[in-house]
């Protein structure tokens, strides 16, 4: 993946920084035919051009037709960031959004991601039931919010950014504007 070559190449410190895309989503779910009405919005299109970046990424990609609540799931994604082996949980989260098409709101749906993703569910339930990192993803999304973050995925270095799933050469020439330093330079 694009952003594993650029940890290689540079010697950066990735953080992730959750964003409220589509905040106001039901946790039951929306179609994304409801959430994109009036907007002109060519599902297949969409499809295809979604399908085409992940393919370059060698990530698999399902053909979608809802949109989750993502909230929980971010929380979890938090939470899990802060154990021993926890960021195996994204690519979980991943599969069952992209791929899978599973609600990823569904608070047992998740637990049983995060013990796939060998975590301990019971502490996944507390963290989840307690809302014990909802303040740290609220953070998250007031940083989003003040980078005028209006996409994933976003890069940001020193108050610069780049928005989408560009080429790696574009986030290249990114760095390299920005001074980030070569890796074992």
């Amino acid at each position: 993946m694009r952003i594993e070559k650029l940890k290689e190449a540079y010697d950066v410190e990735v953080q992730t920084v959750h964003f409220p895309l589509h905040a106001d989503t039901p946790m039951e779910g929306q179609s994304l035919e409801d959430l994109f009405a009036g907007r002109g919005v060519n599902m297949d299109e969409m499809h295809v051009r979604m399908k085409g970046m992940m393919d370059e990424e060698g990530l698999p990609y399902g053909q979608r037709t809802h949109t989750y609540n993502s909230r929980f799931a971010q929380e979890l994604g938090k939470w899990a960031d802060t154990q021993e082996g926890g960021d195996a949980i994204h690519m979980k989260l991943y599969q069952a959004y992209f791929v899978d098409q599973k609600n990823i709101a569904d608070v047992d749906l998740l637990i049983s991601l995060a013990e796939s993703a060998d975590l301990d569910g019971t502490t996944a339930r507390d963290v989840l039931e307690n809302r014990t990192f909802k303040n740290a993803v609220d953070e998250d999304w007031a940083k989003s919010k003040g980078y005028g973050v209006t996409g994933v995925p976003t890069y940001v270095i020193d108050g610069q950014g780049v928005v989408g799933a560009q080429p790696y050469d574009m986030l290249v020439q990114f760095m390299d504007s920005v001074g980030a330093a070569k890796a074992g330079a």
